[in-house]
């Protein structure tokens, strides 16, 4: 009985190890498809990004720093005409679009209170200095004892004198700026009051007048951006209504202060326009609104790749150069807006991967 139970003993115990060898054997089996199957998976998944990312062949060419800002079109000959005072509008003499020469007549208010006004204060110019001369004839020989009573006394003849005067040439201006004038050659872009009939208001703008040919482009360049700029720089103007037209410039004034002295360091950059015919002008209007590229500095025949394609960490700069997952560190040059300049690490030809 003891014989058997030895017996079976070491048959269980033979099985048992059996079984454990199969069961390694099984389990490393299993471990080499699960390895193999996710590394083929990873190959999959990488020969699709690599198929799916953007490719640029390294290649030679121009590689140009630029400085885009943004701005728009404004005009050096743009009036806003106002009233000197409220009054009745009795005529307008131009409409909305019509082209106007310097010195014609655009509107006029009613004269006819304006002149009686201008006539009151010319009667109070004349009482007042009658007043004057009468308290001048009572004083006469009181050179050194004029009492402080007289004195005031004749301070006030005078200073109300003086206020009539001042009256005479307010109505005087008020009645010679009745009508407005067009102070440049140009188009009327606004008109407040297309017929007569209405009472104004002094604060109110009745006409708008530019001329299109004093058109420019102007942008506002922070503290850094401004010393990069000089007069007479070339620009390259798209225009957010034309973005397939390119129009050239350069620049006509960098302003030495800057636009608000109070809370900031952005300067008035203006740019003439250098290349726009006549048609040109037809379409473009004030207003409208667009990019300025200035080119800081150009290189020609060197290596270049599109910026995107340029990344960093903390070693420095680095190209997918092949594949995705092959980090070439490389050494850049100059930097433009969509191109960077490559000085080492990869040669023409070379494919790189985003």
């Amino acid at each position: 009985m003891d014989k058997k139970l030895s017996l079976f003993s070491k048959i269980k115990k033979s099985a048992s190890k059996i079984s454990r060898r199969r069961i390694t054997k099984i389990a490393i089996f299993l471990a080499i498809i699960i390895f193999g199957f996710v590394t083929i998976s990873n190959l999959v998944q990488q020969k699709k990004k690599e198929a799916e990312a953007e490719k640029f062949t390294v290649k030679r060419g121009t590689v140009s720093e630029d400085l885009i800002l943004s701005g728009k079109i404004k005009a050096e000959e743009d009036a806003q005409l106002f009233f000197p005072t409220s009054g009745k509008l009795v005529w307008v003499g131009v409409k909305e679009g019509d082209f106007v020469k310097k010195g014609q007549a655009l509107a006029s208010l009613d004269k006819t209170p304006l002149n009686a006004a201008y006539q009151q204060a010319l009667n109070n110019i004349r009482m007042y200095e009658a007043n004057v001369e009468a308290t001048y004839d009572s004083l006469k020989g009181k050179d050194t004892s004029e009492t402080f009573a007289q004195k005031a006394t004749r301070t006030t003849s005078e200073v109300t004198k003086d206020n009539a005067y001042d009256a005479l040439k307010i109505a005087e201006y008020n009645l010679k700026n009745a009508t407005l004038i067009a102070p440049f050659s140009g188009f009327v872009t606004y008109l407040a009051n297309p017929f007569s009939g209405v009472n104004v208001s002094a604060a109110q703008m009745q006409i708008e007048i530019v001329n299109p040919q004093t058109i420019y482009f102007e942008v506002t360049a922070s503290q850094d951006e401004v010393t990069k700029l000089k007069e007479g720089q070339e620009v390259k103007i798209i225009l957010d209504s034309f973005p397939e037209k390119e129009i050239k410039g350069k620049i006509s004034f960098i302003s030495l202060t800057p636009i608000n002295i109070q809370e900031g360091s952005d300067y008035k950059v203006k740019i003439s326009f250098t290349n726009l015919k006549e048609e040109d002008l037809k379409s473009l209007k004030i207003g409208m609104t667009g990019d300025a590229r200035f080119s800081l500095e150009k290189r020609d025949d060197v290596l270049y790749a599109p910026s995107q394609f340029i990344k960093a960490d903390r070693k420095g700069k680095y190209v997918n150069l092949g594949s995705i997952k092959n980090k070439v560190y490389i050494k850049t040059g100059l930097e433009g807006e969509e191109y960077t300049e490559i000085k080492e690490g990869v040669k023409e030809g070379d494919i790189l991967y985003d």
